[in-house]
């Protein structure tokens, strides 16, 4: 998540914190000093309330920590490839690789809200001890506090939408069922859209109620509703190329040189590459060495295009998704990104044999062709050639 500070790791998993969380705790401990804990606690000054409060928002934040990194060590204990873990102003989110097995996902979904809950009934227990000490009354207010909490997103977190827990858990017991995932994440992601609207609607009418709370529930039920729409994309992608090759998908591409004048490039190579989002470029022995965008060649040189290399301004080639024609589509889209500035590049002994562009995978969802023309190398070495 971008915005985010390393906070440290946890069995070699990173733990991040997104520039929105302070405002999760500054929410949670306005609540608890404002009305909370002069509630449970009454007798004490404004200034313990406050010190208690964050304590108590600190303690909620570090829960919701444990509530992920559960997530990151089932994942990393079932082989699951884990990228970090990361607290926002929303809540927390683990970022993963997908599971192979249905029961592997389930579990991995069922220990998050396992953790709150447990965490919840700790709480609970020792806010019970605190009361009972001399000048306890104010800590065990802060610990009830927590321990129900926990409790609740324990119990949030079940609800069957997806991308909450219950909407994984959801989606394992179809898959095993149906032993078909992509459906079964594409029913989670639905019943996500659902609780997501639901929630918006229901935060929307509690604000207009007067409660301030009801704002940030609607902000979570549309977070809540946009994950579960790109599930829902992310299945639908993912069926449309299961089974589909690289080669099967990619569409032929022209190359440039990285050693031509942008003067020359625009002249010579960039009208045989039209409709190309991007144009890779080669050095002298027709190895790819990176990408440039013709639109972005002319914008900026002041006249000096004669002067200017194409290589002084190309993306290099480590910013590219790459791919050989026998690879599965489906892997691919997993390991790299693919926008409309970085088609995957598809290589075959080192040169560039085609691409596949966001349009191309695009065209699968709705069914498009699988078998654009086949490549044929060219007679002999020269600018614009077409792969």
């Amino acid at each position: 998540m971008n915005g985010s500070l390393p906070l440290g790791r946890i069995a070699g998993v990173p733990l991040r914190l997104h520039w929105s969380a302070p405002l999760l705790v500054a929410v949670l401990a306005y609540g608890l000093a404002a009305g909370v804990l002069p509630d449970w606690a009454p007798g004490h000054s404004a200034a313990a309330y406050g010190l208690w409060a964050v304590a108590g928002a600190l303690l909620l934040t570090l829960s919701l920590l444990a509530h992920e990194a559960a997530h990151a060590l089932a994942a990393r204990r079932a082989g699951v490839d884990v990228q970090d873990v990361t607290v926002f102003a929303l809540g927390g989110v683990t970022r993963m690789g997908t599971a192979t097995r249905a029961r592997t996902a389930g579990l991995i979904a069922a220990v998050g809200p396992l953790t709150s809950a447990l965490l919840g009934g700790i709480f609970l227990a020792a806010a019970v001890g605190a009361g009972a000490a001399p000048h306890g009354l104010l800590p065990a207010a802060v610990l009830a506090w927590s321990g129900w909490a926990n409790l609740l997103l324990a119990a949030f977190n079940l609800l069957p939408a997806a991308p909450l827990d219950g909407g994984r858990i959801l989606q394992a017991v179809i898959w095993r069922v149906r032993g078909d995932r992509d459906r079964a994440a594409r029913i989670a992601g639905r019943c996500g859209q659902v609780a997501g609207a639901l929630m918006v609607a229901g935060g929307w009418l509690e604000f207009l109620a007067g409660s301030g709370s009801g704002l940030w529930l609607a902000l979570l039920g549309l977070f809540v509703a946009a994950s579960a729409g790109a599930e829902v994309r992310r299945s639908a992608l993912a069926a449309a190329v299961r089974g589909v090759r690289v080669g099967d998908a990619m569409r032929p591409a022209v190359t440039g040189q990285d050693w031509q004048t942008v003067d020359r490039f625009l002249t010579d190579t960039a009208p045989g590459a039209a409709g190309q989002p991007v144009v890779p470029v080669t050095d002298l022995d027709g190895r790819p060495t990176g990408v440039i965008e013709p639109a972005a060649l002319r914008a900026g040189l002041a006249g000096r295009t004669a002067e200017v290399r194409v290589r002084d301004l190309a993306a290099p080639l480590g910013t590219c998704t790459l791919a050989g024609p026998d690879e599965q589509l489906g892997d691919v889209l997993q390991h790299g990104p693919l926008t409309a500035a970085r088609p995957i590049l598809v290589l075959e002994d080192r040169r560039v044999v085609g691409m596949i562009t966001v349009q191309d995978v695009l065209g699968l969802m709705r069914g498009g062709r699988r078998n654009p023309p086949a490549w044929r190398p060219p007679t002999a070495p020269r600018a614009g050639h077409s792969h």
